[in-house]
């Protein structure tokens, strides 16, 4: 299965935009939402063309081929709207044999972990920071954000085709 993976769009119809045009272009089979897709949240700004009601336009189109996980400004009011699943705190996947433990990270995240067997996958969103780091029994892994990059990541998301790749919204892949 090819996999795209995002996070923390929060509610820009701009980014969300280009993230869908980005998995069209990917020809991936699923896209894994980790979370923060309308809200913006009161810690951050206004991301850029921030308008909701387009982003229900833009993913209600995919809910059959959209999984996700709920982000720390995920509510039941934006289920309403959805017409997709969001109110999971995690996902399992098992990818050719490897486990992923996929969630926001507000709740499960490296300082946190969830239980884990040796050689699992811990994916989350939620910092905004995009992460490939090996924790000694486990991997984590984090797409960094569509919207609202921090410490000066790029706009992106993760790719898996048989294996990991992080690549910003033009498509150009990252080293992380």
């Amino acid at each position: 299965m090819k996999l795209m993976i995002a996070s923390d769009i929060h509610g820009s119809a701009h980014y969300c935009r280009e993230m869908t045009e980005a998995y069209r272009r990917e020809q991936a089979d699923r896209l894994l939402l980790l979370g923060d897709i309308l809200y913006h949240g009161p810690r951050n700004d206004l991301p850029e063309n921030y308008d909701p009601k387009e982003v229900i336009a833009l993913l209600n189109p995919l809910k059959n081929e959209l999984l996700c996980v709920r982000g720390n400004c995920d509510t039941e009011v934006d289920q309403m709207v959805l017409d997709f699943p969001i109110l999971a705190d995690y996902c399992l996947l098992e990818l050719d044999g490897q486990t992923i433990f996929a969630t926001h990270g507000h709740h499960w995240n490296p300082q946190t972990p969830p239980p884990l067997k040796e050689g699992d996958i811990l994916l989350n969103g939620h910092t905004h920071v995009p992460a490939h780091e090996n924790m000694g029994t486990y991997t984590y892994m984090n797409p960094g954000s569509v919207s609202i990059p921090k410490e000066n990541s790029a706009r992106g998301y993760m790719l898996y085709d048989k294996k990991f790749l992080w690549k910003d919204l033009d498509g150009a892949v990252l080293n992380i």
